[in-house]
């Protein structure tokens, strides 16, 4: 029976490989060393009857000189390795470079707060096409046929096709929506939008909307009022006042502007908020009964709000930014700022 396992000990020593030292290290523990497995052959010399003891010893001694033989070669093997190594100008005992940690960037930190906090009170995601119709991004809404909004100086037009823009509000994924749902609908739409504008420290003609909807039997003025003031609380802080000033929008009746205390002087007065200790974050309403005929829910059973607000005015706020156009720069310096977001 011995003789079977002498011979799997053969096998093994001669497949054993070793590349590294480490490995090396192991290959003596297990064949070489007086705890080895061939120690263990030796170790049973005792149980082996007298007669077959001088065989049997013979044997372990070539088992040894097989282990150790192979052990030379494996030395050999891994000092060539290392010699590569070295002369390839790799220092393996060198500590790991520094690789520089990113960040998320302030706009994703910022447009991801807002979806966490109007996720917790039940709104879910809609997402829909940066190049739109006429009808989703201004006759479904209630624009006027000449309405400003629908002139080049304000909106890019698709070249050749009058009826295609690059959407200019996050309303248009809203009309979407209730086309294709029927309420009760509580949504938010996230997403990037264009306007024929020049580029300033306050504005740039690529920038992100956030815009919510909420449809349903008995909604009210006050379900805005209150889903806001949660908003604003969530976002800037317990200490932030908000109000509601009267304003105009085709796709809400009644409308209003919504404004915070600035986070810059505490509602006390500065160049930001210009004196008045209040700045604007968005606009609201209650959905115009127009717009939802136009997408066929019974505006007699159901009312509804709407809001939007765009969130580099959100970010610019949250963390005391003062150029917009920072946002688009991609500068180090300035985004380094917020890997603390990570």
């Amino acid at each position: 029976m011995y003789q079977d396992k002498v011979e799997q000990i053969k096998t093994d020593i001669s497949q054993a490989q070793a590349d590294t030292p480490e490995e090396l290290e192991a290959y003596r523990m297990k064949y070489i060393s007086k705890k080895s497995v061939v120690g263990e052959l030796f170790a049973e010399m005792r149980l082996i009857p007298n007669e077959q003891k001088k065989a049997y010893g013979q044997t372990v001694n070539e088992v040894k000189q097989l282990a150790e033989a192979k052990f030379q070669e494996l030395i050999e093997r891994v000092n060539i390795q290392k010699s590569q190594v070295k002369a390839s100008g790799i220092d393996l005992t060198l500590p790991a470079t520094h690789v520089a940690v990113g960040g998320i960037h302030p706009l994703t930190a910022t447009r991801q707060r807002i979806i966490d906090i109007f996720e917790r009170i039940g709104f879910n995601l809609s997402e829909g096409p940066e190049i739109e119709d006429d009808w989703h991004n201004f006759t479904a809404l209630n624009f006027p046929e000449n309405h400003p909004a629908r002139e080049m100086q304000d909106t890019f037009f698709i070249e050749k096709n009058p009826d295609i823009a690059l959407r200019t509000h996050t309303s248009s994924v809203q009309v979407r929506v209730m086309e294709n749902e029927r309420p009760p609908i509580r949504t938010l739409s996230p997403g990037r939008v264009f306007r024929n504008e020049a580029i300033s420290a306050r504005a740039h003609c690529i920038f992100h909307q956030v815009e919510g909807l909420y449809v349903d039997e008995n909604v009210s003025f006050a379900d805005l009022k209150q889903t806001l003031y949660h908003f604003a609380k969530e976002m800037f802080g317990k200490h932030t006042k908000v109000r509601f000033r009267p304003s105009y929008f085709p796709f809400t009746e009644p409308s209003a502007e919504i404004d915070i205390s600035c986070q810059l002087c505490g509602g006390k007065g500065c160049n930001i908020c210009k004196g008045s200790g209040w700045v604007e974050i968005g606009g609201s309403g209650m959905v115009d009964p127009n717009v939802l005929e136009n997408c066929n829910i019974d505006s007699e059973k159901y009312t509804g709000f709407a809001f939007g607000m765009g969130i580099e005015r959100i970010a610019m706020l949250k963390y005391q930014i003062n150029d917009l156009r920072l946002f688009t720069e991609n500068d180090i310096r300035f985004l380094k700022q917020f890997r603390s977001f990570l």
